[in-house]
């Protein structure tokens, strides 16, 4: 079967080639920015790529197009493709129809860690001996890649709320009928598709309603949000994880190093397993925390996912050194939620102790570039010592405010040429420097570290 993908470049319609073309479908597919690695990953594959939407693409036409979220009406490609009758479905309902079904699906939601936490899972299944499938929006450094088929039955999704397609409104996550949820908390994000955080919890209570008695939830017992998404119903057995004590949770932790390299997980106030892994901050400690509960609820022993952590290598963009040049270390982040900011600062403060931590950001989420957290901004920010704030095209609002609330430590820039200009000529040995951005940044990583090793020449 000829399949395709409209949208391929992003990490999970790029998942989702990597499976058809596994599963021995002839994949096409086109985006509006064909670049790297996504590119050459799927080139790899023998996936065709398109540059743009030309509908000419659509002849000969294929069997099935599955289009991405990213894509809407009026787009020349959608038009012809509607016009023409030709069949399609969307990422998330391909998936289920010729990967999930039969499987022994584990689906981590919620606003922050799934990524990571998907990883862990992941990686301790695969320790475990359960060879599992996986698609995550990330690449864990374990795996080198974002999806595999997997040679047994579990399969571990990264299962988001975004919603599914222009034709279908619903959240991407009701499509996977899992039987094993984690849900790691949940917050109001997605300001361009939901109004609301009571919006976003109705979805998710739409994923619990397809969770099987038979099943079993790992939930974020600390989180109130999550809390009232079970009060509107559940069917299914649940076991809570906090990170310090809540009523609900069964499993929790105690810190055996402050930066939360090395960390204990306790059951039921009774030792289960230790955990030593390269990994700080305690958002990490918390995601490994609740990989290790689900993990249980799929007859994984705490102690062999500990020895599973132990070797867990991290996920790209997610606190990734990118390098370092005369003392000055560059790290890549994906937060791009107050919360996420917030959390990833004081997990490399802890690490890096009194070193000058220097925070860029760009606030480019659909969420951000509305300014629907603009009054929590620098309050996530006041962990750095120094803050560089991106003004970038098309944000609905001005960042100078921002700045302002931090005092002297803040500048906004406008332009990434004079960014790296201004950042080669300010930092200094033993800065951390945390490049955090959903996107790309302008290359911004690899433009700085070449200015410095310039600058160190």
């Amino acid at each position: 079967m000829h399949l395709h993908i409209i949208g391929i470049c992003g990490t999970f319609m790029g998942g989702i080639a990597a499976l058809a073309r596994a599963a021995g479908h002839r994949v096409t597919g086109c985006d509006a920015n064909v670049y790297p690695p996504m590119s050459t990953q799927l080139e790899a594959m023998g996936i065709a790529l398109i540059e743009g939407y030309d509908p000419a693409q659509l002849d000969p036409a294929p069997d099935v197009v599955v289009v991405g979220n990213v894509m809407s009406r009026g787009n020349p490609l959608i038009e012809s493709l509607l016009d023409r009758g030709l069949p399609f479905t969307s990422g998330p309902q391909w998936l289920a129809e010729n990967v999930l079904r039969g499987c022994e699906v584990l689906a981590v939601a919620g606003t922050h860690g799934k990524t990571t936490t998907s990883s862990m899972l992941a990686w301790i299944l695969e320790q475990a001996g359960r060879a599992p499938g996986f698609l995550i929006g990330g690449i864990p450094a374990n795996f080198g890649a974002s999806a595999r088929a997997g040679a047994g039955v579990a399969f571990v999704i990264e299962a988001d709320e975004y919603d599914t397609a222009f034709f279908d409104k619903r959240a991407k996550f009701v499509h996977y009928r899992p039987r094993h949820l984690l849900m790691t908390n949940l917050e109001y994000d997605h300001a361009d598709i939901y109004p609301d955080l009571a919006s976003i919890q109705r979805q998710f209570h739409h994923l619990l309603r397809t969770i099987p008695a038979s099943g079993r939830i790992t939930w974020n017992a600390a989180d109130a949000a999550l809390g009232q998404v079970l009060a509107m119903g559940c069917w299914t057995p649940r076991t809570g994880f906090a990170r310090e004590g809540a009523p609900e949770a069964e499993w929790t932790v105690r810190l055996l190093a402050d930066d939360g390299s090395a960390f204990e997980v306790l059951q039921a106030g009774a030792p289960a397993c230790a955990v030593r892994w390269p990994l700080i901050g305690m958002h990490n400690v918390e995601n490994g925390l609740a990989a290790v509960a689900a993990a249980a609820g799929m007859g994984v022993a705490p102690a062999r996912s500990a020895a599973a952590l132990g070797k867990f290598r991290g996920v790209r963009r997610r606190l990734e050194l990118r390098g370092e040049v005369a003392g000055i270390r560059v790290y890549d982040d994906f937060a791009h939620h107050p919360t996420a900011v917030a959390s990833t600062l004081d997990g490399l403060r802890r690490h890096a102790g009194n070193r000058r931590l220097v925070a860029v950001l760009e606030p480019r989420s659909n969420t951000m570039r509305l300014g629907v957290h603009r009054a929590e901004l620098a309050g996530s920010l006041a962990g750095a010592d120094r803050v560089w704030l991106y003004q970038p095209a098309g944000l609905d609002w001005n960042l100078d405010d921002v700045a302002a609330a931090l005092g002297a430590r803040a500048e906004v820039a406008r332009e990434i040429p004079r960014l790296v200009e201004l950042l080669a000529a300010e930092l200094r040995a033993g800065d951390e420097v945390v490049i955090m951005s959903n996107g790309g940044f302008g290359g911004l990583h690899d433009r700085l570290l070449d200015a410095l090793r310039a600058r160190a020449a």
